[in-house]
């Protein structure tokens, strides 16, 4: 059974920070390989600033590359909407039974974590690999055996922050990838 991490983003953009996380999850945990699960439109999130789906797939697989310890997931976009985490992993293990299933999360997450759907069945089945965030404590679920705090370098960036950049005409060519980069550029996107 292949080990896989989920990461669930809007990656909206993906920036360098997703990467980072997601190249250490495979390199210094036992997961072998990481799908990333971008998720369509999230009610909590304003859709006026989050683009098309597609676009944001097709740059999580620019920033993969031909990298194939990493993998871009639709799977959400079929779901019914909102799409709860323990209905992805349900359709993700009827689709792909020989494989393990893993989610990485940010402690902000971790906190929030017992307001999930079904939680406490995700937890039972699924081990939560978390990575530390700025100015975050999460000390509810920390000692549950299926947590695993990580020593995930602390990324303090986010897509929110690259987007108001990119309106401010400032340049943000490092903290996407270049091939992202690039596209972003070319479709003028997040510049109004």
């Amino acid at each position: 059974m292949m080990h896989i991490g989920l990461f669930f983003g809007s990656f909206n953009p993906i920036h360098v920070g997703h990467m980072v996380l997601a190249n250490y999850m495979a390199a210094y945990t036992d997961i072998e390989q990481v799908w990333f699960i971008v998720s369509p439109h999230n009610p909590l999130k304003e859709k006026s600033s989050l683009l098309n789906q597609n676009q944001r797939l097709h740059m999580v697989n620019l920033a993969i590359g031909d990298n194939d310890t990493f993998k871009s997931s639709n799977i959400e976009f079929g779901l019914t909407q909102p799409s709860y985490t323990i209905n992805t992993l349900a359709h993700l293990k009827e689709k792909y039974p020989q494989h393990r299933f893993s989610l990485i999360i940010g402690e902000d997450n971790l906190a929030s974590f017992s307001k999930w759907k079904n939680y406490e069945e995700i937890l039972k089945n699924h081990k939560l690999f978390v990575y530390p965030r700025p100015n975050c404590n999460s000390d509810e679920l920390n000692t549950h055996p299926n947590v695993i705090l990580t020593e995930a370098p602390l990324m303090n960036i986010s897509s929110t922050m690259i987007r108001q950049a990119i309106k401010d005409k400032k340049d943000v060519s490092f903290f996407v990838p270049l091939a992202v980069w690039q596209y972003l550029d070319e479709m003028s996107f997040y510049k109004k």
